[in-house]
């Protein structure tokens, strides 16, 4: 594949299911030193232990192979322009754009379930409502639901490993921005395609990176997914009983870029269809991420200089949602004048 480093690396599995029980142990002190090490090298690494069965995302995959076979009518019926601000639904190939460019790729936009009596739906806010589902496909919300609950479950943990890898008390993040996190799931369908006759390269996902803490991301066999390490791009394939984790930036500014989020993209030479899952949990929508205690600045000019988008998460000032909705207004510009 055009790019990529043909070094034999490989990213780091951990087993995360010691910090599933809150007693100090070395196991947790382990857990922690190789979430430092994963954080500090590429930002990316796969989680085992985990806790989701291996049933769950078999019903999951089976349950959106039905969704991404519907007729385009049927799809349409629950598109993103029908969700209004909660900002759920399906949208179409090329209806995604990363760097401008629209993304080989669809997919149905999920979150965590309000219904219209929680206070921030009553209010307005974006991002905040009730999921679209399919009425042709009645088995995919109980299982997206319940692979949501699971993977929520694990980030929680997980973020308590990342306190500890930090210093902090394990609890630091629950006390400060993930009692209430903005939890938002996707299901992605990249279709097979041959390669272009004219040689240009079509990227299911071209270069990002994730906007919140951490990204946890199940993907079917087929592979396509790479991340830019300090010595290339290298290939992240799917491996039996793991999930994929990394972090964004939210991390990044929080930690005065010592844990850094780290690009990533997508293109699928499978020639066969492909389906990825990632979850994004990251901080309360209303909550200003600041760095932590006794983290030095960071260099928001050498920051700026390195990313993708040429764009520092260490010189912006609000809160989360006001990141958030800044970079999803450049995914959906259309959607952004019509919704919010």
């Amino acid at each position: 594949m055009a790019g990529v480093t043909t070094a034999p690396e490989r990213l780091p599995v951990i087993d995360m299911s010691p910090l599933f029980d809150a007693s100090p142990s070395e196991a947790r002190k382990r857990v922690a030193r190789e979430i430092e090490q994963a954080c500090r090298d590429t930002g990316f690494f796969y989680v085992s232990g985990h806790g989701v069965s291996d049933e769950v995302l078999a019903r999951l995959e089976d349950e959106s192979h039905r969704f991404f076979a519907l007729p385009r009518e049927a799809k349409e019926a629950i598109a993103m322009a029908h969700g209004g601000p909660a900002w759920r639904g399906w949208f179409p190939l090329g209806g995604e754009l990363t760097s401008g460019k629209p993304d080989r790729k669809e997919g149905l936009y999920l979150g965590t379930e309000l219904g219209p009596e929680h206070p921030r739906v009553r209010a307005g806010w974006p991002l905040h409502g009730a999921n679209l589902w399919p009425p042709e496909v009645p088995g995919l919300r109980a299982v997206v639901l319940d692979y949501m609950a699971g993977v929520t479950r694990a980030a929680h943990a997980l973020m308590e490993g990342v306190a500890e890898s930090l210093g902090l008390e394990r609890d630091y993040f629950h006390r400060t921005y993930t009692a209430d996190p903005t939890v938002l799931f996707r299901v992605f369908h990249y279709p097979a395609e041959p390669e272009p006759a004219d040689g240009e390269e079509r990227w299911g996902v071209g270069e990002h990176t994730d906007y919140g803490l951490l990204t946890l991301l199940a993907q079917d066999s087929n592979g396509g997914l790479q991340v830019k390490s300090r010595r290339g791009w290298v290939e992240a394939p799917p491996l039996q009983g793991t999930l994929v984790c990394n972090i964004g930036d939210m991390l990044d500014r929080l930690t005065g870029g010592w844990y850094r989020s780290t690009p990533h993209r997508v293109k699928n030479v499978s020639g066969r269809d492909r389906l990825s899952f990632p979850l994004f949990f990251d901080p309360d929508f209303a909550a200003e991420v600041q760095p932590l205690p006794n983290v030095a600045s960071a260099d928001v000019d050498e920051d700026r200089a390195r990313r993708w988008d040429g764009a520092s998460v260490h010189a912006f000032e609000g809160t989360y949602g006001d990141y958030l909705l800044g970079k999803v207004s450049k995914v959906f510009p259309q959607l952004v004048r019509r919704v919010l």
